[in-house]
């Protein structure tokens, strides 16, 4: 059992954690449902009217709306994940799903990605309504299913079925954005306004099958690796957009390194320097392979899955690439395809966020960044909600925060989940 001792903040996120919402992807889940009844719980608790959606067996997407003091304003959705990729418990030091608390951190997966948000949101709302306060808009908490697989499964069947859950809605913040980084002992703060086009192929190898001893030149194996070697070993080149060229330039006034070389400026800011990188260019790295059946046996088919992440308006331009890298003897299937995004740094709720984090960070700059990866924000943007990266959290500077998407041994400390419960609220009842 958590400690009771500890914020309120942390023993949900542990709760959270504890509930093991593994996503293995194509439908391979355990389930959201079991998280989603103890998020809906906890907001009845606070006098909410909870809905649910189910549109797929334990696949549980959950909704409540908060009141706001000016209901005439647009309504702000608040949303993060309940699922999580996968865990080796063999390859953590820690159990990663017994949500312990050590060392003066939360561990455990989703303690990163994102249940740790999922906490400051029912927290930051809870201060709000137990104060016998309103937020200042109406705001529309919204817990979903399946977003590591793209959300096909979540977010996507959820505004095609319940668009009147977001009736009234403009705007969206969620996850990967609002934590800060040190750039050369400096702190500043990464705000997400933007998002990479995800692509998701499938190589596709065939060729003739035989013996395994045999002197067999059309092979689908052999040709499947070349293909993804090829691929595997690209490297895109520098294309930047107005938000990275934003970044960069608070990079450089921040450190008083030159702009010009974008990858050596990324190093100024320690371990965030990869996560930053790869908003840059395109990315595209092989993630799985499936061939064979029996060691002397030479199969007639081989595939391999590819995670490519485009910069946006390049998506074709991609394609075409990939398919000459390849060849055109090894097929390129799309898995899951969804759009890039960019805003600009600029409008109401961004100067909200900006101000509530110096609020409770004095001095600190704000910079925009480009999400090197995809958020449900992609799905309500098909119904006109423009969509931010905001979990506000104060790191140490030499916390490899952004490297623990997805990582091994994932945790946050205690003292930032508080941050950001803290900047959250202050957020809701100013915007």
């Amino acid at each position: 059992m958590i400690d009771p001792s500890l914020p309120e903040v942390v023993r949900i996120a542990s709760d959270l954690i504890r509930i093991d919402t593994s996503n293995f992807g194509g439908g391979n889940a355990k389930g959201e449902r079991e998280a989603a009844e103890y998020v809906g719980a906890y907001l009845q608790s606070l006098g909410l009217e909870v809905e649910y959606y189910e549109p797929i067996p334990r696949r549980t997407n959950v909704m409540a709306r908060v009141p706001g003091r000016d209901r005439s304003l647009p309504a702000l959705v608040v949303h993060g994940h309940l699922d999580v990729v996968p865990a080796m418990a063999e390859d953590w030091s820690v159990d990663p799903f017994a949500g312990i608390v050590k060392d003066g951190m939360l561990w455990g997966r989703g303690a990163v990605d994102m249940k740790n948000m999922n906490a400051m949101i029912l927290t930051a709302v809870a201060d709000i309504l137990r104060a016998g306060e309103q937020p200042a808009r109406d705001l529309i908490v919204t817990f979903f299913a399946d977003e590591e697989n793209g959300g096909v499964e979540g977010s996507t069947l959820v505004v095609e079925d319940r668009p009147e859950w977001f009736e009234g809605a403009a705007t969206a913040i969620s996850e990967v954005g609002g934590y800060s980084i040190t750039v050369d002992d400096r702190r500043a703060y990464l705000l997400q306004v933007g998002e990479k086009a995800l692509i998701w192929i499938r190589l596709v190898a065939k060729g003739r099958a035989g013996h395994g001893s045999r002197l067999h030149e059309d092979n689908a194996v052999t040709a499947l690796a070349e293909a993804v070697a090829a691929i595997g070993r690209t490297r895109w080149p520098i294309h930047l957009t107005p938000t990275t060229r934003a970044l960069l330039e608070g990079l450089s006034a921040l450190s008083g390194r030159s702009a010009d070389d974008p990858d050596a400026l990324a190093a100024a800011a320690g371990p965030a320097e990869a996560f930053l990188r790869s908003s840059f260019r395109t990315t595209s790295n092989p993630t799985a392979l499936t061939a064979g059946y029996k060691h002397n046996v030479i199969p007639e088919r081989a595939e391999a899955l590819i995670d490519v992440r485009v910069i946006p308006g390049t998506e074709d331009a991609v394609l075409a690439e990939l398919q000459r890298i390849v060849g055109d003897g090894i097929e390129i299937e799309i898995v899951v395809q969804d759009i890039g995004m960019e805003t600009p740094f600029e409008g109401e709720l961004v100067e909200a966020m900006v101000a509530s984090l110096g609020r409770h960070d004095p001095g600190v700059p704000v910079i925009p960044y480009l999400l090197g990866a995809g958020t449900d924000n992609k799905a309500l943007s098909s119904i006109g909600i423009t969509g931010y990266g905001f979990a506000p959290l104060r790191l140490p500077a030499d916390l490899d925060f952004t490297g623990m998407f997805h990582g091994v041994d994932e945790r946050v400390p205690v003292d930032s989940l508080v941050f950001g419960q803290q900047v959250l609220a202050d957020l809701l009842r100013t915007y």
